[in-house]
């Protein structure tokens, strides 16, 4: 399970960056096509903000959904996974948003 990992990642970076003060709240975003699974990064955040300052912080998930672009025709248009041809026939097209793992922001008092 990576999320374990990813996690670790993300409450290693927010504790960083809280410079000592305790988070209320971290909001993430995860692109659909990110291969991150959202339910095993809750699960994996419940452990790991244990002794840290994400101790009692809620855990929010943005989940990006997937969009190409098509080199062929110019459309912008769905994408449900990553292996995808666009609408037009296409297979020249660009990934533009679902594959991310940004943290947003955080909230600390």
């Amino acid at each position: 399970m990576h999320e374990l990992g990813i996690t670790r990642n993300i409450v290693s970076i927010v504790s960083e960056q809280a410079h000592g003060a305790n988070v209320t709240d971290v909001t993430v975003e995860i692109g659909k096509l990110s291969g991150i699974v959202p339910d095993a990064v809750r699960f994996c955040f419940e452990i790991v903000r244990q002794g840290t300052p994400l101790e009692g912080a809620t855990l929010h998930i943005r989940e990006v959904p997937g969009q190409a672009s098509c080199h062929t025709c110019g459309m912008t248009f769905p994408l449900e996974e990553v292996y995808h041809s666009c609408p037009c026939g296409s297979q020249h097209i660009t990934c533009v948003s679902g594959e991310e793992l940004n943290i947003k922001d955080m909230v600390i008092y």
